[in-house]
């Protein structure tokens, strides 16, 4: 028997195999059987073998580089199409940013509002709302303090790209201040617009144009506004609310605690001065505008659009203010090697969101999302290229498209019919309300004027006794607006987990996704502010610098103030900072909460709503 090799064993090599496996290969590569000869000669074989390993080369070769070449060109079309912001670099020449806050709106405002406007405007379901159209990204919104933010953070994130602690009105957790895009925009030649439907000197306006530690301080932040600032006037144009911030103690609507007159020191800076629908038309939606531009059309804050619109002839609507101050700040710029930076907040989603009160809150979001619609047409029709981008600083309400009220297992349903009943908000009802029970104490009128008051504001018909007796109880620890305001949801089957903030992601929109794809996907609400910098090339770290070296001391809080002071009295300009055992940063923890007891009545979320 043979004795078996090893499959790789090594064979002897000779001449004879080598040209027998040469000529096997020759046959391999040429489907032809070939004859060697020992020696030095070369055949046909030979030169056709290396003629097949030259082509192979060469088409190789080709190949590679026609793939270099249309990778290099995609490229080149891949940035030409992303003209004038992309991934080639910034913009470059004159151009406009306008930056919109829906202050409260999270997504199911959206949803909500899309089902009410489809029903009350016999839409089909896939008719949307303008903001569904330019929906790029979402926000991640806590701030240094806190999982869940108060728009105070959320603007300072938006204006310095920082976070910050709650109540903080772009100032940094060790009370220092930091720059805003707004007034670098302001120090680079842009000119500035701030558009608001609640109290300019409320949290989201006040971070773009002021300083201070806490944003309850707003008559040092009005005094900010009309340029007692470290940096001089930074703003050209302001519209909204908040005129008894900026009139002295000693006249009737004055929410000051001093004399200070601030619309006279405004007008003595230059400002052109108009505080109602009469003055507000006297502009010519922008035409006859001129800066700067100081506009106040409520004592506080501007009504809710529900109840606005039934007052048309007293305030301006938000489209209205927004149209106005982009064809002023237009018009400002026409000739200046710099466009503008403008920032309208839809304030009072918010509100409504505290309040709890869904049909004040999706009129909110419809005339929030008209004004979008009104920015997207300038930006269309406008010679100068700009970009819109907008977001909320939070979520308030906990909102939830959905009610369970029994204990039965829930159908899956809610009513937007009920809130397309409503013609008032909740607010409205209850002011009514009590301007009634003061001028009439006996319990039977009550009862009757309450039915009939919520027939008429919030069409409701089938109020229970325990309802008529909650809204008529002087000691119920519920106020009359939240009752009112449960009554329409729990008949709409619209939920709520809180009357203050939640910490859910809110939505990015942009006008255009070539200009605003930096906000693509999800972020954290500082690289909103990142980008808006970045958009007008502006260096905010510069306005920071400047800010924190300014030895600036404003007439109310300088050191005859009395005020504590940060830093041996560096900042305090900034009002007086709160002590040491209050939380700037890091999270807290868990300590017995759910024990807790805590009325209804009184303003303790800082956003200047009653509750």
């Amino acid at each position: 028997m043979p004795r078996e090799e090893p499959l790789l064993a090594p064979r002897p090599s000779s001449e004879q195999s080598s040209i027998r496996n040469a000529e096997e290969e020759d046959a391999l590569l040429t489907g032809e059987r070939t004859h060697r000869s020992g020696g030095s000669h070369r055949g046909w074989g030979f030169w056709r073998q290396v003629g097949l390993f030259a082509w192979a080369l060469i088409a190789t070769v080709a190949v590679i580089v026609i793939a270099v070449v249309y990778q290099h060109e995609t490229s080149r079309a891949q940035s030409h199409e992303k003209e004038p912001w992309g991934p080639g670099g910034r913009p470059t020449g004159k151009r406009n940013l306008i930056f919109m806050v829906s202050d409260g709106m999270g997504p199911t405002s959206l949803t909500m509002t899309r089902s009410f406007k489809q029903l009350t405007q016999g839409l089909p379901a896939d008719e949307v709302l303008m903001l569904d159209k330019h929906i790029l990204g979402t926000s991640r919104t806590r701030s240094s303090s806190s999982l869940v933010t108060d728009s105070a953070a959320g603007a300072t994130a938006f204006s310095c790209g920082f976070k910050s602690y709650n109540g903080a009105i772009s100032v940094l957790p060790d009370h220092s201040p930091c720059g805003t895009v707004l007034e670098a925009a302001s120090l680079a030649g842009y000119k500035t617009g701030l558009v608001v439907t609640t109290r300019i000197t409320d949290a989201t306006p006040a971070c773009f144009a002021s300083h201070v530690n806490l944003r309850q301080y707003e008559d040092q932040i009005a005094e900010q506004e009309i340029g007692e600032h470290p940096l001089g006037r930074v703003v050209d144009l302001i519209m909204g609310g908040g005129r008894c911030h900026f009139l002295p103690n000693t006249t009737d609507g004055s929410c000051r605690a001093d004399e200070r007159d601030l619309v006279a020191i405004a007008k003595e800076k230059g400002f052109s001065y108009i505080s109602d629908r009469k003055g507000f038309d006297s502009l010519n939606g922008g035409t006859e505008s001129r800066l700067p531009l100081l506009g106040l059309f409520a004592e506080k804050d501007i009504p809710y659009e529900i109840d606005r619109r039934t007052q048309n002839d007293v305030y301006p609507s938000l489209e209205e203010m927004a149209r106005t101050a982009l064809k002023t700040l237009s018009h400002a710029t026409e000739n200046s090697e710099q466009g503008f930076f403008l920032m309208i907040e839809g304030s009072r989603i918010d509100h409504a969101g505290h309040g709890n009160d869904p049909a004040a809150q999706v009129n909110e979001v419809l005339a929030y999302d008209k004004a979008f619609a009104a920015v997207l047409e300038f930006l269309e029709e406008d010679s100068t290229p700009g970009v819109l981008v907008a977001t909320s600083d939070h979520e308030t309400g906990g909102l939830a498209a959905a009610r369970q009220l029994h204990d039965a297992y829930p159908d899956y349903l809610w009513y937007p019919g009920v809130l397309a009943n409503a013609s008032h908000s909740s607010e409205y009802a209850a002011n009514e309300l009590q301007d009634y029970l003061s001028q009439n104490p006996e319990k039977p009128a009550q009862e009757t004027y309450t039915r009939s008051l919520l027939k008429k504001a919030l069409g409701i018909e089938d109020a229970t006794q325990q309802e008529i007796d909650s809204l008529l109880d002087p000691n119920s620890p519920i106020i009359p607006a939240y009752v009112f305001a449960d009554m329409i949801s729990r008949r709409a089957q619209i939920g709520w987990s809180t009357h203050g903030h939640s910490g859910v992601d809110v939505n990015i929109y942009a006008s255009s996704s070539k200009d605003a794809w930096p906000l693509q996907g999800n972020h954290e609400n500082t690289e909103v502010g990142a980008f808006l910098a970045d958009y007008l090339g502006l260096d905010v770290s510069a306005i920071t610098n400047r800010l924190q070296h300014s030895e600036y001391w404003s007439a109310a809080s300088g050191p005859e103030s009395g005020n504590v002071a940060a830093e041996d009295g560096k900042f305090s300009w900034l009002g007086n900072p709160f002590g040491d055992d209050v939380r700037t940063d890091g999270l807290d923890t868990y300590h017995g909460d759910f024990k807790r007891k805590r009325g209804l009545v009184g303003d303790e979320c800082g956003c200047g709503s009653v509750h």
